[in-house]
C-alpha cells in the first residue's frame, strides 16, 4: 500500500497536480477579481429605493443562489456558445459562471453593508455639503466596505473549492489531473487513489487554511 506512493514521485505527476492547482486558483482569483468590481456597483444599485430597480436586482441575486453552479457552467459553456455560435474557451465560461455567481454573493453583501451605516452618517454629510457619488465615495462605501474585507476572503475560499466542478465541462485542474493520474496508473499502483487524493486534500488545505485563518482575524479585529 506505501510503496503506491511512489506514484507521486513518477515522471512528473506532483508538478502535474500543482499546475492543476494553479489552474483553479487563477479561475477563482480572475473570478473574484471581476466580481469586486461589479459586485460593488450591483450592491450600490441595489440599494436603491426603485421598487422596480430592486425587483430586477433581487431576482438575479436568487436566480444565482438557487441555480447550481453545476447547472450554470452547463447553460454558459454547451447551451448558450451553440444558441450564439460562440466558441467558448472552457476557462472562460467557468470566470463568466463563477463571476454571475460572486457578483450576486457581494452584491447583496455591499447592499446590506450600505443600509446598514447609520443614518446620522447621511444627515453629518449632507450637513457638509456631501451629496451624491461623492456622499457614497467618502462616506458610505469606505464604512461598508471595511466590513466587507472577511466575507469576501470567505468567498474567495469556497471559489477555490467550487473550481472542482469546472472539470466536468473540460478543464485540466487539480481534480481532473489527479483523475488521469490514477487513470493511468490503475494497474501498476491500485492504491494510488487513497494517495493522490490525499494529496488534493493536503493541497487545498494548504491553500485555503491561510486564507479561512486571514478572514477569521480579520472579522475579530474589526467586529
Amino acid at each position: 500500500m506505501f510503496s503506491d506512493l511512489q506514484v507521486l514521485a513518477d515522471g512528473n505527476n506532483f508538478q502535474r497536480l500543482l499546475i492543476g492547482l494553479g489552474v483553479s486558483i487563477q479561475i477563482a482569483l480572475a473570478s473574484m477579481g471581476l466580481s469586486i468590481v461589479l459586485g460593488t456597483l450591483l450592491g450600490v444599485v441595489m440599494s436603491s429605493p426603485s421598487k422596480i430597480v430592486r425587483v430586477i436586482t433581487q431576482t438575479y441575486l436568487q436566480f444565482v443562489r438557487i441555480m447550481p453552479q453545476l447547472v450554470l457552467l452547463f447553460l454558459v459553456y454547451f447551451d448558450a456558445t451553440r444558441a450564439w455560435g460562440l466558441n467558448l474557451d472552457a476557462r472562460v465560461a467557468a470566470v463568466i459562471v463563477f463571476t454571475l455567481w460572486g457578483t450576486a454573493e457581494l452584491g447583496d453583501l455591499v447592499r446590506a453593508a450600505i443600509e446598514s451605516v447609520p443614518r446620522h452618517q447621511y444627515l453629518s454629510a449632507a450637513a457638509l455639503g456631501i451629496e451624491g457619488r461623492a456622499l457614497y465615495r467618502h462616506v458610505v462605501l469606505p464604512q461598508a466596505l471595511r466590513g466587507l474585507i472577511p466575507a469576501t476572503i470567505n468567498l474567495t475560499n469556497r471559489m477555490i473549492m467550487t473550481t472542482s466542478l469546472v472539470a466536468l465541462i473540460g478543464v485540466v485542474e487539480v481534480l481532473k489531473v489527479a483523475q488521469q493520474i490514477i487513470d493511468a496508473n490503475r494497474f501498476e499502483y491500485p492504491s494510488a487513489a487513497l494517495w493522490i487524493y490525499g494529496v488534493v486534500f493536503l493541497l487545498y488545505f494548504l491553500v485555503c487554511f491561510p486564507i479561512s485563518l486571514a478572514a477569521r482575524k480579520l472579522e475579530e479585529r474589526w467586529s
